[in-house]
């Protein structure tokens, strides 16, 4: 709603969604909340100030691993004025200024992890950059709510070699188990002779079980004397 003025006064209609900063000569008198007022038009001017939430996007950011690996990375973040004066004054443009720190914090985060590190704890990500951001957003009267990795992009090179190392590690721990079942079963053989060896009796007592469930042919030879 635009400005009504009544005589020597100026009445000024606040939504709930914005703030209105009152200047009396160039410098801040006050800062209106939502609602109606009225104040002196003489040498005043407002300025109207923003302050739903809004979305922040920061489209894919080609970054450096800290093993030297190249990945693309993008983020939202949702943010909103939380001192209107400060989000007005401090700098010309306060959500470019916080949407600088939030590409510089993401390229710190990412630069500092490998890519191992950065794929298996992705969800970390965010509060490393919110961290880093925070404060600077803060000096413009801004806060930070959230923050969200849209997307981590591997390159497919990369990707392949990923998988090639994985088929690798499968086929390894297969042929590792393999070599585990076929040392267990010489172990048993040879723990099975040296029974044998040490009483004879025990071969002659598996004989008689094996004659007595029927499962097994017995023949008898004769040494001759």
């Amino acid at each position: 709603m635009d400005d009504g003025k009544e005589g020597g006064n100026v009445k000024i209609v606040v939504q709930e969604w914005e703030r209105v900063l009152l200047y009396r000569d160039g410098r801040f008198e006050e800062v209106l909340e939502a609602g109606r007022h009225r104040r002196s038009r003489r040498r005043r001017s407002v300025v109207r100030v923003l302050i739903r939430p809004r979305l922040l996007v920061v489209p894919s950011q080609e970054v450096l691993t800290a093993d030297g690996l190249s990945v693309k990375v993008s983020l939202t973040a949702a943010v909103r004025t939380s001192d209107p004066r400060r989000w007005h004054e401090a700098v010309e443009h306060s959500d470019g200024f916080v949407y600088a720190a939030l590409q510089i914090g993401l390229r710190e985060a990412v630069g500092a992890r490998t890519l191992d590190e950065l794929l298996a704890a992705r969800g970390s990500l965010p509060d490393d950059v919110l961290a880093s951001v925070g404060v600077a957003a803060e000096a413009v009267g801004v806060v930070v709510d959230s923050l969200a990795v849209r997307d981590v992009m591997v390159p497919a090179e990369l990707r392949r070699a990923a998988a090639d190392v994985a088929v690798a590690r499968a086929q390894g721990q297969a042929a590792l188990e393999r070599a585990r079942s076929e040392v267990a079963a010489t172990r048993a053989l040879a723990n099975a002779a040296r029974m044998v060896a040490e009483q004879p009796a025990l071969l002659q007592l598996r004989t008689l079980q094996a004659v007595e469930a029927g499962g097994a042919t017995v023949v008898l030879t004769t040494v001759p004397g």
